[in-house]
C-alpha cells in the first residue's frame, strides 16, 4: 500500500503520512533534542529517527533548502536536511524536493505566502489545522506527493508546481 509523505525539515521537523486515500494517518513534530548544539552523531540519528517513518512503497516529498535564509541556525539546518536525505537514501527509498516556494504556491498559489497566509487556505483545500507550521508544510509536501503520483490536482496553481517538479526548466548555463 502506497503511503504519501511529506518531511518539513528542521530542529522541530514536521511530518505528515497520508494514506492513498487521501487521509492523514500520522502527524508529528520530532524536536532535535539539542537543538543547535547538537552533534554529527545527534544530527545522523535524528535523521535516521525521521526517516523510520518512511517505507520503500511510500512517496516521499522533503522540502529543498532555503537558500536565502540566514543567521546561527543555517548550517544546523543544512545539517539536518542531509541527515534525513542520507538516511532515506541508505533505505533505498526515493524522495522529492519541492522548493519552499513550491510548497507555498501549492497550497495558496502564491509562492513567496507567509507561513501565517497559509493556514486558511490550507484548511479550506484541504479541512486540515494544526498549530505546527512545520506540520502544516509537511502536510502539504504530502499532498504534493500524492498529487505526483494520481494527478489530484485541481487548481491551475498546483498543475504547475507538479509540472514544475516533473519536468523542472533547464537552467541556462552562464558564460564565464
Amino acid at each position: 500500500m502506497t503511503r504519501y509523505v511529506g518531511i518539513d525539515p528542521s530542529t522541530k521537523t514536521g511530518l505528515v503520512i497520508l494514506n492513498e486515500n487521501g487521509n492523514v494517518e500520522e502527524q508529528i513534530e520530532i524536536v532535535l533534542e539539542n537543538g543547535i548544539l547538537s552533534s554529527a552523531e545527534q544530527l545522523q540519528d535524528y535523521g535516521r529517527e525521521i526517516a523510520n517513518y518512511a517505507n520503500t512503497p511510500d512517496v516521499v516529498c522533503i522540502e529543498g533548502f532555503s537558500f536565502g535564509s540566514k543567521g546561527q541556525a543555517v548550517s544546523t539546518q543544512y545539517g539536518i536536511g542531509f541527515a534525513i536525505r542520507f538516511a532515506l537514501r541508505d533505505m533505498g527509498i526515493k524522495f522529492i524536493e519541492p522548493t519552499p516556494g513550491q510548497v507555498k504556491k501549492f497550497a495558496t498559489g502564491n509562492g513567496n505566502a507567509s507561513k501565517d497566509n497559509m493556514v486558511l487556505p490550507i484548511f479550506k483545500k484541504w479541512g486540515f489545522e494544526n498549530d505546527s507550521d512545520n506540520i502544516r508544510d509537511a502536510f502539504v509536501l504530502a499532498q504534493i506527493a500524492r498529487s505526483l503520483r494520481l494527478d489530484t490536482n485541481t487548481a491551475k496553481y498546483q498543475q504547475e508546481v507538479v509540472k514544475a517538479i516533473l519536468a523542472p526548466p533547464v537552467k541556462k548555463k552562464k558564460k564565464a
